[in-house]
């Protein structure tokens, strides 16, 4: 079963990369004309900022699902403040946790350089998502180009649809459906958490007061996230390997080691 999912976690992401992202007609092929060395910039970019930094691999599939989730995939979520926009960037499921913006900056002005005011941010958040992906053992595919970059953004919508580390499975199933995902979709997707970590205010609740946790893995993780402060303490998602795209979360999710109550 959790070899069928983690398969399933891989197809259904990609799928999930070309199908929400918005109605047009989008190509894989949009810039071999306009701008044919865009891919291999962005790649070079994003290889380069996870070399870095392991952990960049789970933000920027983050950050490319939380613009998704909210207008689409429009680059809403890099806009920052200002007198006709509130940023999706202060909303609750990103403030002081999106990472990545750094990195999607860099690899634009990277693309700047070779063709100017041709490949859009947005264009750029997906496959680097998809590149992080692939970089750390995860599933690479043809990312469907012609994206147009949005000028606003929504710190409502962000508030009310990001899908939250204490939700209910009903609640869950019901945000991903108004996205017009399934609730297999959903599980399939969730199985990006076998990469990243969280933050010890995201867990808490759980590994103290919950009973559908393995005692040993509760016990490990207070280690580093006391009752009271450390909020911001960092565990990683999947314990046993972290760092790579693979279906060891789905295996911790059978033996009730999922470290937040949504994924459980």
């Amino acid at each position: 079963m959790a070899a069928k999912a983690g398969a399933a976690a891989s197809f259904m992401f990609m799928l999930f990369v070309l199908n929400i992202a918005c109605q047009a007609q989008l190509s894989p092929t949009f810039y071999d004309s306009s701008c044919p060395n865009a891919l291999s910039a962005i790649r070079t970019a994003i290889r380069s900022a996870i070399a870095s930094d392991r952990r960049m691999a789970a933000s920027l599939i983050r950050l490319h699902f939380h613009d998704c989730f909210v207008q689409g995939c429009d680059a809403s979520i890099l806009l920052d403040e200002t007198s006709s926009i509130q940023s999706e960037k202060t909303a609750l499921g990103n403030l002081n946790s999106a990472r990545g913006y750094n990195v999607i900056e860099k690899a634009k002005t990277e693309v700047e350089k070779i063709c100017p005011g041709v490949v859009s941010c947005a264009d750029i958040i997906a496959v680097a998502a998809r590149d992080a992906s692939a970089y750390v053992g995860g599933p690479s595919y043809a990312v469907k180009l012609g994206r147009r970059d949005s000028t606003t953004a929504s710190r409502t919508l962000a508030n009310a649809e990001l899908p939250a580390f204490f939700e209910s499975l009903e609640s869950l199933i019901s945000r991903f459906q108004k996205k017009g995902l399934t609730a297999r979709d959903m599980v399939a997707l969730s199985g990006s958490h076998t990469l990243g970590q969280a933050q010890c205010f995201t867990f808490r609740e759980r590994i103290y007061n919950h009973s559908n946790i393995d005692a040993g893995f509760a016990s490990t993780r207070r280690r580093r996230c006391p009752r009271v402060g450390s909020d911001a303490t960092l565990a990683p998602l999947d314990l046993v390997t972290p760092n790579s795209f693979d279906n060891n979360y789905f295996k911790n999710l059978m033996q009730n080691k999922g470290l937040l109550q949504s994924d459980q």
